[in-house]
Order: C-alpha cells, then sequence, then structure tokens
C-alpha cells in the first residue's frame, strides 16, 4: 500500500475516534456540573478539568478566556480552531476519506458523508436550540457507525490494519485522558478521596464511556475507584481499557511486520508497553500516582504514534 493512502486510512479512524472522545468529554462535564457541589471539590471547575484532562487549555483559554460551560461546549463541539472538536474531526476524517476513496467501501463512505452533511446541518442551527445531550449522542452513533462498517465489510488487508492501527492508538490515549479528568476534577482536596462525591464522579466516568453496565456485569456490588481504574486500564474484558486498546494495537502492528516482512522501532516500542501493562497491578498504579501513571502512559502511546508515523506513513505529524 502506498504510504499516502496508509497515512490517510490511519488519520480517518484517528480522526472518528477523537471525536467520539470529545463528545464523551462533553458528557462527562455536563454529568458533573449537575453535581452541587462539584465546582468546589478543587481548585478548578469541571470545566476546566476537561480543558486541561484533554490538552486543550491553552487554545480555549486564548479565544475565549474564563471556562463557562457555554462556550466550552462551542469550543468542543463546533469551534473550527479546536483541531480537537468534533466538527473539526469529523471534516478532517472526511477529507482524508476523499482522498482515498477508492479504499474505501461503499458503507465507509457513505457512514463518513452522511455525518460530514449532517453536521453543517447542525452548524447552521442557532446554537441556542441545540441540545449538547442531543449532540453528543449524534456523534457517538455516527462514530459507530463507521466503526461498524469498518467491520462488516473492509478486506481484512494492510488498509483495515492501519485503519484499526489509528482506532486503537487513538482510544487508548482518549480512556486515558477521561481518566486524567478525576485527578483534575479533585485537585487538591484529598479529603474528597473515597468520599461519596470522589465514588459518584466515578460512576459518572463510567456513564460517559458507555461502560456502566459492563462495568457491574463484571465486578458487581460497590462502585470504589479502584475497581473502575483496573476495569478501564487493565481489564481485557472492557473494550475501552488500556490494556485492550494496547493489545490490539499490537496485534495489527505485527500483521504489518509479517505482512511487509520486517519488524521495527514501532513494533519494539508497542511491545514494550504491551508488557509493562501486562505486569501491572491497580495498587501499582495507585502507588505511582493515577495522574502520574496516565501522563507517562499518554507520552508513551505518543511514542509508537511517532514511530508509526517515521516507519509507515509520510507527512507532517497531525
Amino acid at each position: 500500500m502506498l504510504s499516502r493512502t496508509a497515512e490517510n486510512l490511519y488519520w480517518i479512524a484517528r480522526y472518528m475516534e477523537r471525536a467520539e472522545t470529545t463528545a464523551r468529554f462533553l458528557e462527562v462535564g455536563g454529568r458533573i456540573a449537575l453535581l452541587p457541589s462539584a465546582g468546589g471539590a478543587g481548585n478548578m471547575s469541571e470545566w476546566n478539568s476537561l480543558l486541561r484532562a484533554s490538552g486543550t487549555e491553552a487554545g480555549f483559554a486564548h479565544k475565549y478566556g474564563d471556562p463557562v460551560q457555554r462556550n466550552v461546549e462551542s469550543y468542543f463541539f463546533f469551534d473550527r480552531d479546536n483541531p480537537s472538536s468534533v466538527a473539526s474531526c469529523i471534516t478532517a476524517a472526511r477529507e482524508n476519506a476523499r482522498i482515498v476513496r477508492t479504499a474505501l467501501t461503499t458503507q465507509m463512505w457513505d457512514a463518513l458523508n452522511t455525518a460530514f452533511h449532517e453536521l453543517r446541518d447542525w452548524d447552521r442551527m442557532e446554537r441556542s436550540e441545540l441540545d449538547m445531550a442531543q449532540l453528543t449522542d449524534w456523534t457517538l452513533r455516527h462514530t459507530a457507525m463507521l466503526r461498524g462498517a469498518i467491520e462488516a465489510t473492509h478486506l481484512r488487508n494492510d488498509g483495515y490494519d492501519f485503519l484499526n492501527l489509528g482506532y486503537f492508538l487513538e482510544r487508548a490515549d482518549s480512556t486515558a485522558r477521561l481518566l486524567d479528568v478525576k485527578y483534575y476534577v479533585l485537585l487538591p482536596q484529598i479529603d474528597y478521596v473515597g468520599s461519596g462525591l470522589d465514588n459518584y464522579q466515578w460512576s459518572t466516568l463510567l456513564r460517559a464511556l458507555s461502560a456502566h453496565r459492563a462495568f457491574h456485569w463484571a465486578y458487581g456490588g460497590d462502585v470504589t475507584a479502584a475497581k473502575i481504574a483496573h476495569f478501564l486500564i487493565l481489564n481485557q474484558q472492557c473494550p475501552r481499557s488500556l490494556l485492550t486498546s494496547v493489545t490490539a494495537a499490537t496485534t495489527h502492528l505485527e500483521r504489518l511486520a509479517r505482512g511487509y516482512g520486517a519488524s521495527g522501532k514501532a513494533q519494539a516500542r508497542v511491545r514494550a508497553l504491551l508488557g509493562e501493562l501486562a505486569e501491572l497491578s491497580v495498587e501499582d498504579v495507585f502507588d505511582e500516582g493515577l495522574h502520574e501513571f496516565l501522563t507517562r502512559f499518554i507520552r508513551d502511546v505518543a511514542a509508537v504514534g511517532a514511530e508509526v508515523q517515521g516507519t509507515y506513513l509520510i507527512g507532517d505529524m497531525r
């Protein structure tokens, strides 16, 4: 496969997974904002917490200033100056898809193109007429439609591997960032750890990740920080866990190595990351510090992405 085509496929998946994650950030913020005492739990509001965890605080502050809910929602969903907004990601994914139209199945193109045109319809409406919960549900539905189209119709070739590699590297980064919202929401009030508010916020995170019922199937009983952290970091039954995502990324990189007859730095890095995760316990994570562990993990995933870019793809880092 031409490296340009591989790059387009890889970034279609990353952009669509990023759009879904941004919608989930909005859902987390909306749910936590409903708590009367949430805003006073730490040294920043839940909306500023989302900006910090998503890595978009500087761009938002430059354009909007204080993080009030209305502005954060606009920045996360519609703002084209935010490269991680839902609108920016879906537009970029569709443009990448247009360039490699012949490498996509009809169902994949239809899923992307429909989302793009419906987004333009949303963009023409008055913001006051739009319900953010409806917009986040719309985003999750359309990203799932593309994911389903890929799984149902795409040939299991190297293009499929690049698509899935993009998905799972982005998902690993995204789950870590969503988990890190907990750190920023409660910082620096250590007294809140283990409280009813703390546990409710953990449950809110599960709901925003569409994982609340799955968690109870897997664990039952009380919702605790340790159980949820284990579920979202180390449980391979959880489709969004860090271990599941890195395992899948490793699988697709190994498939590419076999298909191209060469294994390189990208495979070495992802194997090392997978090996570390496989040896971890949730106690190890909390001993290091959840925020410190997640920060290091995000950096390690970015390093894998950089090796993928250098080994298989062309162009500047996105």
